[in-house]
């Protein structure tokens, strides 16, 4: 198997998933798995199971960039514990993905090291930021992978590359070891081709952790077990019947509904005024904690440092990390700078965090009512690479369906679907209450088995 997806790997470099492939140690860890099966003795639950990481996730003795000149070439000093979870049950890990730098973009465009390609058409973006841990399942490069979700970052490209992409309760994976974008938002999450590939990963990395006082210290139940049963779903009129949304698809999801009708579920309309409102709220705070997190990027300890001598202080500071961060960071460090400065805090961060306050309730009064919400993971299907990158506002509005959950702090996966017309796949978001993705993994095999889906 480590062979196959090697042989693919070269064949696919095009696409520009990986950054780093482990082969030597792949090759040698499938090697003594195959002598211990052989010889009978005990291996863990992810045996043989082979698996890509996304570039903000640390993996001992391994280059981690964030695909990000400011850490290029920076080899981790320790493994994030979903990793060493992955690896105390026997995965292969076989490389580290290409993304957005630092986690920061939609499309994957904003990589140091390049854009990653849509293998279903390679003119296309993959979506972000963990387009190079979606594409590497979308094109059979690896059997899952792990990518971050900080405001749609698994679920939008697993919509744009027509396969299974589930972020978590915030919490429910520690973060430790995940390279910080906003620490409030930021979760790791798991890409796959079926359910029950992303159930059995997120059974080994999920639990508590005492090395990150935000991982939850709930009990992790049996995530393989399938819940047949009918179920009561509310999707948002607000979104479904938005103006930013691709007519062909609403059609699509209108139809949907009416088949988990048929087959014996509750689908029910509810209001969610807040919608427009969920995007500039997320913004403010993300680039906020932004500003805060990448500012232990300096030049001092580690990283890119500038070669210019004889510096003051502060212009060292500036050039080091005007040289080592790329545009689009650069403009949320400098947004999150503003929203937190005299004058402008009371106006633009608190009243933000007074919005997060408000979707966290509508939600949580809309899902005491129901088993899940569903609605579209994006509002059009993957566009053309260089198709919105002038244009950042545009950029940041294709996030509206997908932040909620973010800022609600609830899982929510995205499921493959169907095709449009334009050859492209497109998925629908399931959302359920904190800590019940039993429950949400469930309810996306009930929909996958619905509409007899295959991913790409």
């Amino acid at each position: 198997m480590v062979r196959y997806y090697l042989y693919r790997i070269e064949q696919t470099k095009h696409l520009n998933a990986f950054l780093e492939v482990f082969e030597e140690e792949a090759l040698a860890k499938a090697h003594a798995l195959d002598t211990r099966i052989k010889n009978g003795e005990p291996v863990g639950a992810l045996a043989g199971i082979v698996i890509g990481i996304k570039d903000v996730i640390c993996y001992k003795g391994h280059k981690v960039s964030a695909a990000s000149r400011i850490l290029e070439g920076f080899t981790s000093l320790y493994s994030a514990t979903a990793v060493e979870r992955l690896l105390a049950e026997d995965a292969i890990i076989i490389g580290n993905l290409n993304c957005d730098e630092f986690a920061m973009g939609s499309t994957n465009e904003n990589s140091a090291y390049g854009p990653v390609l849509n293998a279903l058409d390679n003119t296309r973006v993959p979506g972000g930021s963990s387009g190079g841990s979606a594409v590497a399942v979308q094109a059979d490069l690896c059997m899952v992978s792990l990518g971050s979700d900080t405001g749609g970052s698994v679920r939008q490209p697993a919509d744009f590359c027509g396969i299974v992409g589930l972020k978590p309760t915030y919490g429910r994976i520690s973060r430790y070891g995940l390279i910080a974008y906003a620490s409030s938002f930021d979760q790791i999450g798991i890409f796959g081709r079926n359910i029950a590939d992303v159930a059995r990963v997120l059974q080994i990395i999920a639990g508590p952790d005492g090395y990150d006082s935000t991982a939850s210290k709930e009990e992790v139940p049996d995530y393989q077990i399938v819940h047949n049963k009918s179920w009561k779903i509310a999707y948002l009129k607000d979104a479904l019947f938005h103006p930013g949304l691709d007519e062909e698809m609403k059609e699509g999801y209108t139809s949907l509904f009416e088949e988990l009708e048929a087959a014996g579920d509750t689908v029910t309309a509810a209001d969610f005024a807040y919608l427009d409102y969920v995007v500039p709220a997320y913004y403010v705070l993300t680039t906020a904690e932004a500003s805060s997190n990448l500012s232990r990027f300096d030049g001092v300890k580690y990283g890119h440092r500038t070669s210019l001598k004889n510096l003051e202080l502060a212009d060292f500071y500036k050039k080091s990390r005007s040289e080592g961060f790329g545009k689009e960071v650069k403009r949320r460090i400098l947004l999150g700078t503003f929203v937190l400065s005299a004058g402008y805090y009371d106006a633009y961060f608190t009243k933000a965090q007074q919005v997060r306050r408000l979707v966290v309730d509508k939600l949580s009064e809309i899902l005491s009512q129901y088993d899940a919400i569903m609605i579209p993971t994006v509002p059009s299907t993957a566009f053309k690479i260089g198709e919105k990158a002038d244009d950042p506002i545009a950029m940041y509005l294709a996030d509206i369906y997908t932040v909620l959950a973010n800022l609600a702090g609830v899982p929510a996966i995205s499921v493959p679907l169907q095709r449009h017309s334009n050859g492209m796949p497109y998925g629908v978001q399931i959302i359920t209450k904190q800590f019940s993705e039993a429950n949400l993994l469930s309810i996306a095999e009930h929909v996958m088995q619905i509409r007899r889906v295959t991913p790409v």
